[in-house]
């Protein structure tokens, strides 16, 4: 029964490649005569990075998942901090004595002041968490916009000193002339 097995779960694997090899390719044939979308773009960043691969910014994905894993990390630690906390302050008032031994010496009220200050950390690390992945997704959405703009050697800024009217007389001004 195992041999079957094993020979099934085979099957399942080289049935998926060749459809994901077929989706590839026909992805990559279809993509050449479509026009860049940045909707696309959001789309394929609900998956982290995923919007930056399709807008070609493939540098993009080490920075946003270091900070993913920056804020879990974070996420991680303030959790551990704020459960043991939390427990440790149930304990005191639940058995009149401390359960800790490094923190035998510190009152109730401590206890449940670092419990709180883990827990708004916890919670603000959250919401960073959220920031980063939002700021994923608008990133993929502005750079599919900008795409195919191209900056050449026409568009030029000048600024120059001019006079402006005004009621008292002739004032000094900065122009600024741009050039397509």
């Amino acid at each position: 029964m195992k041999v079957e097995n094993s020979k099934f779960k085979i099957g399942w694997r080289i049935i998926l490649c060749a459809m994901l090899f077929n989706f590839q390719f026909s992805v990559s044939n279809s993509a050449a005569a479509q026009e860049h979308s940045a909707m696309t773009a959001v789309a394929w960043s609900i998956i982290p990075g995923g919007g930056q691969v399709y807008n070609r910014q493939v540098w993009k994905i080490p920075i946003i998942y270091g900070a993913f894993a920056t804020v879990g990390y974070f996420i991680h630690y303030n959790y551990q901090k704020m459960d043991m906390f939390r427990d440790e302050y149930l304990y005191r008032i639940n058995n009149g004595s401390p359960n800790l031994d490094n923190y035998a010496a510190y009152p109730n009220s401590s206890i449940y002041s670092l419990y709180n200050s883990y827990n708004r950390d916890y919670q603000l690390s959250i919401i960073i968490a959220v920031g980063i992945y939002a700021l994923n997704m608008v990133d993929a959405y502005v750079s599919g916009h900008l795409f195919n703009f191209k900056i050449d050697d026409e568009l030029t800024l000048g600024l120059s000193p001019s006079a402006m009217p005004t009621p008292e007389g002739w004032q000094p001004a900065l122009g600024v002339q741009l050039h397509f």
